[in-house]
């Protein structure tokens, strides 16, 4: 059943797409055919903010899915200033961030919307990613910070040293979760809304990563929980536009971390921690990425 059929474009949408794209236009291809074949029951509208590709991925979306909102930048504004932008143009009660590097494979955007209508607390959902090769991804952490970066770095799992990673995560089962990656990641406007600025609640001073960490922490704050459920599945490629800057983007993930850390966990009594902290993690940095890089504006 094709969207067309379904009314996809309703000018009053209940679930809005939002999927920002950099030079993955076969991927993004492949995406939006997925979900015209296992589209919402409900009207719903796509999305897709083109970050200046050099692939012709713009100009794909425009001949092969002409009812697909396409908002093509000069610049490639980031994936957060992306994602506003997307979000600015949406009209849904229910929005979801979807990575161009995703297909659906089954008809879980009923399901999520299922869940988010019956649970009136909980302000987001995420999914089961699945690799193409059947395997099950983690990708469900917790919120950083210095017990359970620790943990991360001397590789002590156990208790709150394993609170970052989360490497007991139980992906067969529903339950709330801190913070499931961005990839799919379905969001309730009215929760946004508590916030801040429904139309533009990404910090863009977290430009590639982090940035839905930190909206996920400020939801949590606000009383808003997020629900994983093994019920909502994605078939994920995995990271097919930052492998194409790998140092760059090295780079902005640890710089993105210390944003996070300064911005919701340093206070006067632990600064100078923290500062230690802060050092290990560029001198980390440093060597995963054999060098400097200014990161995503390098």
């Amino acid at each position: 059943m094709g969207a067309e059929s379904l009314g996809v474009y309703n000018r009053s949408p209940m679930l809005s797409i939002l999927i920002v794209n950099w030079n993955t236009r076969d991927l993004l291809r492949k995406c939006l055919h997925s979900i015209e074949e296992f589209p919402p029951s409900e009207p719903f509208e796509i999305v897709v903010l083109d970050n200046a590709s050099g692939d012709r991925s713009a100009e794909m979306v425009s001949a092969e899915f002409p009812r697909v909102t396409l908002l093509a930048s000069a610049i490639n504004t980031g994936y957060a200033a992306g994602n506003n932008l997307a979000f600015a143009a949406a009209s849904g009660d229910f929005l979801l961030t979807l990575n161009p590097d995703t297909e659906l494979v089954d008809f879980s955007l009923d399901q999520a919307l299922s869940l988010l209508r019956t649970n009136s607390k909980i302000g987001s959902i995420g999914a089961k990613q699945i690799s193409p090769d059947g395997s099950i991804q983690r990708s469900v952490r917790g919120f950083p910070s210095i017990v359970g970066i620790a943990g991360d770095l001397l590789g002590i799992a156990s208790g709150p040293f394993g609170s970052y990673r989360l490497p007991n995560f139980d992906y067969e089962v529903e339950q709330l979760a801190p913070q499931p990656m961005g990839t799919f990641l379905m969001l309730r406007r009215e929760a946004l809304a508590s916030v801040g600025d429904a139309q533009s609640p990404l910090d863009e001073s977290f430009p590639i990563f982090f940035n839905e960490v930190d909206l996920l922490f400020r939801l949590d704050q606000a009383g808003w929980k997020c629900l994983y459920s093994p019920r909502v599945r994605i078939m994920h490629h995995g990271g097919e536009g930052t492998k194409q800057v790998k140092r760059a983007m090295i780079w902005e993930s640890h710089r993105s971390l210390v944003r996070f850390l300064a911005k919701h966990r340093v206070h006067w009594w632990n600064a100078p921690l923290y500062w230690l902290v802060f050092g290990i993690v560029y001198l980390g940095a440093f060597a995963r990425a054999r060098g400097y890089s200014a990161g995503f504006r390098s």
